[in-house]
């Protein structure tokens, strides 16, 4: 089909395309906003502890770091709208049997189904608008998606905390079954099939299998305090290393590594996405279990860094775009730690008006500075280090690492602070929640330095030249309470 073929964003067919996959990717990003603040209710309803929430968490996170670069190869090959809607179906099957989970088991259980759902949806988002509307108008698509999206992040948090609250923590997974119904009917009827030709004609299934193995069993050892499977993760690693180096056809092309500044903003991500995992994961049970902030206010508490990002990621990308990334990546690290020691100060007291102007907001606020300025210069590094024909791989590579320290961080924080058994002891999770927070921050120091050192001090001039769009944000990486910073290309396939 050439691009004159192309439906213009201006008609009908071209709308729905949106609509279709602004609900696909709002469906994924209001179900990782809303399950943390639902943790809680959860561990009470469930008779579980700190464990369990762990495995609520990392079981769609395992899977969806694991398979998400095969979705996107799979829609590549066996056709865009096909997989997404197949992704929709099951999305919305888990999430039937996660809101009817009689215990913890059953929760993962659809948990981990829920993710492989997701790791098929997700990439198709994008990449159905990119090979559906007319490349006119795919800035301006890409930024109704984007700017949608952000929207559903921002009301995530007010939404899930609302329906915890009205009714139970199992609304916030039933609320899914209609919105993926409606995706799947607009899908069927408005969005035309495609396929990239130039797909490689096998999956690399092996190196998918072998890292899924080795993030499972480090999720399991630092989960359960099993080193044995830890060292077997780190072993499997190696493994999944020495596929992709043989592979004619890996998910991870390690040509990609040869740019010096993709490598510096992948170790950056991994440094600073480990932290904002273990944020807010830990945030959450602080404000609810020891602030005792109701699932309402817990979720607009954190409101106003989603505020900042939607109103200064766009003008911090035009920045490091103009003078390349260095500053603000290593600067915003830096505020985000500024804004973890001031968080420091919730406790029992925070839960009142004053309580929270005093303790909670200086530190959202301060926070927040820091991931306007970070998210988006990161994403123009990782895009404009490769050739465009590759930005799509390098975004979804850069996801995948951004998730993956996510998962490992959640499995490990709690054990490291001290902070298991039974999410009603105030105190250890209290004081659990500081000792994180200090680990937290030396990896925000971590990122910064790494930023200051190995990003040099002129701007990265590879062939993608990042757009406004690129800079928005948007709801998918971060399995927060208020915000889940996404640049446009993540895991659009290859």
């Amino acid at each position: 089909m050439g691009t004159t073929e192309l439906p213009r964003l201006r008609s009908a067919t071209g709308r729905w395309i949106v609509v279709a996959t602004v609900l696909g990717s709002s469906v994924v990003g209001l179900d990782a906003t809303v399950v943390n603040i639902a943790l809680p209710r959860i561990g009470a309803a469930l008779h579980t502890g700190v464990s369990g929430l762990q495995w609520t968490v990392s079981g769609y996170t395992l899977t969806l770091a694991s398979f998400i670069l095969l979705g996107g190869s799979l829609g590549d090959r066996l056709g865009r709208r096909r997989i997404f809607i197949w992704g929709t179906i099951c999305f919305a099957i888990s999430s039937v049997v996660c809101g009817a989970a009689v215990n913890i088991e059953m929760l993962v259980a659809a948990r981990i189904v829920q993710g492989v759902a997701g790791a098929l949806l997700t990439p198709g988002s994008l990449a159905l608008i990119s090979s559906s509307i007319d490349e006119r108008d795919q800035g301006s698509a890409i930024g109704l998606w984007s700017g949608f999206g952000g929207i559903a992040g921002a009301a995530g948090p007010f939404l899930g905390g609302w329906l915890i609250e009205v009714a139970t923590w199992r609304s916030i997974f039933l609320i899914n079954i209609p919105l993926a119904a409606v995706v799947v009917a607009v899908s069927l009827r408005h969005v035309p099939e495609s396929r990239d030709p130039r797909a490689p004609a096998r999956l690399d299934v092996p190196g998918a299998l072998v890292v899924a193995l080795a993030l499972g069993a480090l999720t399991f050892g630092l989960i359960e305090s099993l080193w044995v499977a830890v060292v077997v993760g780190l072993v499997l690693l190696g493994v999944f290393v020495a596929v992709e180096m043989r592979s004619d056809h890996p998910l991870v092309p390690p040509a990609l590594f040869a740019s010096r500044v993709f490598t510096a903003a992948n170790l950056v991500t991994l440094a600073v996405y480990a932290a904002l995992g273990g944020v807010f994961f830990l945030l959450v049970l602080q404000l609810q279990q020891v602030a005792h902030f109701s699932p309402l206010l817990s979720g607009v508490a954190t409101l106003p860094m989603t505020v900042l990002m939607l109103a200064l990621s766009a003008r911090a990308g035009r920045w490091a775009q103009r003078h390349g990334p260095r500053l603000p990546m290593t600067i915003g690290p830096l505020l985000g730690a500024a804004g973890l020691m001031l968080l420091l100060r919730i406790g029992p007291g925070s839960g009142t008006v004053g309580g929270y102007l005093r303790d909670v907001l200086p530190g959202v606020l301060v926070f927040g500075l820091g991931l306007s300025a970070l998210v988006a210069p990161l994403t123009g590094a990782v895009l404009g280090a490769v050739p465009s024909t590759e930005a799509g791989i390098a975004s979804g590579v850069n996801n995948a690492v951004a998730r993956t320290a996510q998962l490992l961080a959640v499995a490990a924080l709690p054990g490291l602070a001290g902070i298991s058994g039974s999410i009603r002891d105030a105190a250890v999770i209290d004081h659990g929640f500081a000792v994180a927070m200090w680990i937290c921050v030396g990896l925000l120091l971590v990122g910064a330095a790494l930023a200051a050192v190995l990003l040099g001090g002129s701007r990265d001039r590879g062939t993608h030249r990042p757009t406004d769009v690129d800079c928005l944000p948007n709801c998918g990486a971060v399995t927060g309470p208020a915000v889940q910073p996404r640049s446009p290309g993540n895991a659009a396939g290859r």
